[in-house]
């Protein structure tokens, strides 16, 4: 089975000959910690785990390609550092937002996650019906750059049946993206004020990454659809299932027919926070894998198997925090999830992105236990 097969196979509840071995992924300061506690190149981890667990990788045969389409504004916004002073830059971003971060890290640290860092907004693009209207002009389909001029020999690769690696495109739910737009306060103030205002923008952000889909959908094969969303807090989501299911809800249920329709099983739906109330939301409209379940956030996916059954699988889900402890902690953290893996529907692995205070040995000892688990050693 190659790692394609076994993918679909796991998360689908089929029978894969083991599952998906996939511990997780570190931030910069975790690398830079590794590297200091003896591991040569900690951008190559997985090849060293790989020797040390005595796993033979499985490389793949077939020529590697994405679609290459762009979710995201074009143009973007002119990126520049407006103020440098008292330990803290303030930059005009890439989004249109006043952003401040720490001179601990360079200013690009706002464009990506390269590491778990602090920013504070000060002002996001969309404050007013005029704002809405120039940002609109960014989000255009058919602009020029939003598909690389080599896309449609991409889709032949990835359209080809016989390709042994999984193949997925990404983009901005709806809660995600007007909050960069309006920025998370001022998106709340207007689900109350201007609810009218809100659904507008949600409209517009669906019919956009629908059309902006349909033709990777029909060209291409795809494995999974990802969504992101980030809407929950520790204990709660962000805002209520009944808000949910007015604003955001519409726009899964435009995207969800049309995604499989293409043939493409996986839809997965990215959501930091405590998801529990979420998921009945997801589970109606067709959204069938979520991650990473956060365990910190009271997450527990024993509890949701039990709950839900097998309407939806998941992905992630061991405690980070146990990860850092070590030893029988995080056996016994691995034992826990250990019903789930085995009733299917479900990849394991770290809860988010692994932090620096998992130091390598600990991080070889659960990747070892991880493996014995999911039927690799």
């Amino acid at each position: 089975m190659n790692a394609r097969e076994r993918y679909r196979e796991a998360l689908l509840f089929g029978k894969p000959d083991k599952v998906p071995f996939t511990p997780g992924g570190p931030r910069e300061s975790t690398r830079a910690r590794w590297e200091k506690e003896g591991l040569a190149d900690a951008t190559k981890y997985m090849s060293e785990l790989y020797k040390i667990l005595g796993i033979q990788p499985e490389p793949s045969t077939h020529p590697h390609t994405t679609p290459g389409v762009s979710f995201q504004m074009i143009p973007k916004f002119e990126e520049k550092v407006l103020e440098h002073k008292d330990g803290h830059y303030i930059v005009s971003d890439w989004m249109g937002a006043i952003t401040e971060i720490s001179d601990e890290y360079d200013y690009t640290y706002i464009r990506s996650a390269r590491d778990f860092v602090t920013r504070k907004w000060h002002k996001f693009p969309v404050e007013t019906r005029a704002d809405w209207e120039e940002m609109k002009k960014r989000f255009d389909p058919t602009t020029p750059g939003r598909y690389p001029d080599d896309f449609e020999e991409r889709c032949k690769v990835l359209a080809d049946p016989k390709r042994d690696y999984t193949a997925s495109i990404h983009f901005n739910g709806p809660f995600w993206q007007l909050r960069e737009w309006c920025g998370m306060e001022g998106l709340c103030v207007l689900m109350a004020d201007d609810p009218v205002f809100v659904l507008e923008m949600c409209a517009f952000w669906g019919n956009f990454v629908l059309k902006t889909m349909e033709p990777i959908l029909a060209k291409a094969n795809l494995d999974k659809v990802g969504i992101s969303e980030d809407m929950a807090y520790k204990a709660h989501s962000m805002i209520s299932p009944a808000m949910v299911r007015k604003f955001l809800q519409p726009c899964y249920d435009l995207w969800v027919p049309a995604i499989k329709a293409s043939g493409c099983p996986i839809i997965d739906m990215d959501s930091d926070g405590y998801i529990g109330e979420l998921i009945p939301i997801w589970i109606e409209s067709g959204i069938n894998v979520c991650d990473p379940i956060e365990v910190a956030a009271h997450n527990d996916i024993v509890a949701f198997r039990e709950q839900f059954g097998r309407d939806i699988g998941y992905t992630g889900g061991v405690d980070k925090r146990a990860i850092a402890k070590g030893g029988q902690v995080i056996a016994d953290e691995i034992d826990r999830v250990l019903p789930v893996i085995k009733d299917g529907g479900y990849i394991p692995g770290c809860d988010h992105g692994v932090p620096h205070d998992i130091s390598w040995p600990n991080f070889v000892d659960y990747a070892r236990l991880l493996a014995r688990a999911t039927g690799w050693i």
